[in-house]
């Protein structure tokens, strides 16, 4: 293995923090980082160091002759008159793009780019300046994957990637030569692509074989030996490592150090929920009702969201559901929250329903108030399954701690904020949880908190979300949303949903005849590319003939018309050159 970067004890602080000590990394020409840590640990800046956008205080940071780094940070910056075009193919942000569209468009490299983060849906001469937040980072990583780099360096890729998605960059990355550093809460995502885990925090990074599962069990170990840890923290590791264990035996399959330290640590611990239990304690909160929809459907603009929709919810009942951006998702979770009402149909709600809604947005937050008091505004004590806790411990459950309460909301950061919410909306003691994206903007750990909460919440639980591992991890039934405004059970879970996306078989009859238009095409480019160089030759020899006799005036205007002739033929040429490719 050959060190392309290198961190020299290298120091970096601001203001407010102390965010890296005196740190010493090396980074190998393939390796696959994964870089975790809570909110606020460092590791933007970390990635920024790495990439050589950001200069250390002390220490040095060097990187290997020549060597290419590709970055996408968490704030992108794309000129907003550029057209998907511009930016992916014309590296309108980048130093280096490709010379000509041909190049490119018959490159089937880039286009199973474009195809896989779905641009060619979003459309080639579309302006990104008036996309949306995730359309413009699908933009911008694509712009990253169909170039050559030696270092591939992202900052939340996954980022409003629908499960497909998630799915697809896995793959690609997984087949991708040279190396890669990558930040993300998405844990599913981090063991399908990592084989090193640095965690930052407290100053130092700390380096780990395999992906999250690895680290999960490496930091418990760590934990166990040290014996310093709050038993709050040793319980949640405890209880995570159990519901890993009894998971997929990929998931423990990298770790190369000794387990058996924290095989004995789970040796004892219960199921992650105790499905009977809770059940019964939601039936008795809830009764025998909880939603039932009546061939309901929603329009928005014309294009149906729910068709003819049928569906029970009971009580104790904790469904995902998956589907793309789009899909219906949020709108059905409206539905059931009473803010959207049906264009027909009917929802008929339990008389004991007590509905909590997290939505995407952040805007119901009061910001002039301070972390304790916002949560306080709801309730000064909360009842969560059987324990009874105060506004300040269960803010610190959340990862407030007792400098963080006095600070005002309006200050916090976004992943703060979705943290806030959260916690505001299980003070209002709901029965029923209707979650809409709710991994968004948190870190690993808080993730961690949350699961351990609604593992032993006695309710009904609704979940949209693109996070494979929080959904196979609280959920116990799945619902697909295709785009075609049904819903469709899917036993199988998320692997199930995933294969529906697949295109079906082609018929033999199909397949020969897909071959067939595959050659004719493949021929009639063959001949235009043919004929595009001959006309570039033509124009070429006009050229000099034009030198040659430039003091022969009607020689010149007849090598001018010629030259004008031959010009519009090759563009037209080139035109149907690009319609053929595509």
């Amino acid at each position: 293995m050959v060190n392309v970067i290198n961190l020299d004890r290298v120091s970096k602080a601001y203001p407010d923090s102390a965010l890296l000590e005196s740190v010493s990394l090396g980074l190998d020409e393939n390796d696959r980082v994964g870089v975790v840590g809570l909110n606020g640990a460092g590791k933007t800046t970390l990635l920024r160091l790495l990439a050589a956008d950001d200069e250390p205080d002390t220490g040095r940071v060097t990187h290997r002759r020549d060597l290419r780094v590709a970055t996408l940070p968490q704030q992108l910056v794309l000129p907003a008159g550029a057209s998907v075009r511009d930016v992916v193919i014309g590296a309108a942000w980048l130093p280096a793009g490709f010379a000509a569209e041909h190049e490119w468009a018959g490159d089937a490299a880039v286009r199973t780019v474009l195809d896989g983060l779905g641009l060619d849906r979003l459309g080639l001469d579309s302006t990104v300046g008036p996309m949306s937040g995730g359309e413009r980072r699908r933009v911008a990583l694509a712009a990253l994957l169909v170039r050559a780099s030696d270092v591939l360096v992202l900052d939340e890729p996954t980022n409003h990637l629908d499960l497909a998605g998630v799915r697809w960059l896995a793959d690609h990355l997984a087949r991708r030569r040279g190396a890669l550093v990558v930040v993300t809460h998405d844990r599913w995502f981090l063991d399908a692509v990592c084989t090193t885990t640095w965690e930052v925090g407290g100053g130092t990074v700390r380096a780990y074989e395999g992906g999250y599962a690895a680290w999960v069990l490496a930091r418990a170990e760590r934990e166990r030996v040290a014996a310093a840890t709050e038993a709050r923290r040793q319980n949640l590791l405890r209880k995570e490592i159990a519901w890993l264990r009894r998971g997929p035996p990929a998931r423990t399959s990298k770790p190369k150090f000794r387990i058996d330290a924290a095989n004995a640590l789970i040796a004892d611990v219960p199921p992650a929920r105790d499905t009977v239990t809770l059940h019964k304690l939601a039936t008795a909160r809830l009764g025998k009702q909880v939603y039932e929809l009546s061939d309901v459907s929603v329009a928005f603009s014309a294009r149906p969201i729910l068709s003819t929709v049928d569906w029970l919810v009971g009580p104790g009942d904790r469904i995902g559901l998956l589907g793309a951006n789009g899909s219906g998702k949020s709108t059905l979770l409206r539905v059931l929250a009473g803010t959207v009402p049906p264009d027909a149909g009917s929802v008929r709600v339990g008389s004991t329903v007590r509905p909590a809604f997290l939505s995407q947005e952040l805007g119901e937050l009061p910001l002039g108030l301070r972390v304790l008091e916002a949560v306080e505004e709801i309730a000064r004590r909360v009842v969560l399954g059987k324990r009874e806790i105060s506004a300040a411990q269960l803010a610190e459950e959340f990862g407030f701690t007792d400098r963080r309460l006095w600070t005002v909301v309006g200050d916090l950061s976004g992943g703060e904020r979705r943290r806030l919410q959260l916690l505001r909306l299980l003070a209002v003691e709901p029965n029923v949880l209707l979650l809409d994206e709710p991994t968004n903007d948190l870190d690993i750990d808080t993730l961690a908190a949350l699961e351990d909460l609604l593992d032993s919440w006695p309710g009904t639980l609704v979940v949209a979300s693109h996070d494979r591992y929080l959904l196979e991890r609280v959920c116990d039934r799945m619902i697909g949303m295709f785009g075609d405004g049904r819903l469709r059970d899917l036993p199988g879970g998320v692997d199930e949903y995933l294969s529906l996306l697949a295109p079906a078989a082609e018929s033999p009859a199909a397949s020969r005849a897909a071959r067939a238009d595959s050659r004719a095409a493949q021929k009639e480019l063959a001949r235009l590319e043919r004929l595009v160089d001959r006309l570039t030759q033509r124009e070429e020899k006009l050229h000099g003939q034009l030198a040659l006799h430039a003091t022969d005036y009607e020689k010149v205007a007849a090598l001018d018309q010629e030259l004008r002739d031959v010009k519009a033929e090759r563009e037209a040429a080139e035109e149907a050159w690009l319609h053929a490719a595509e």
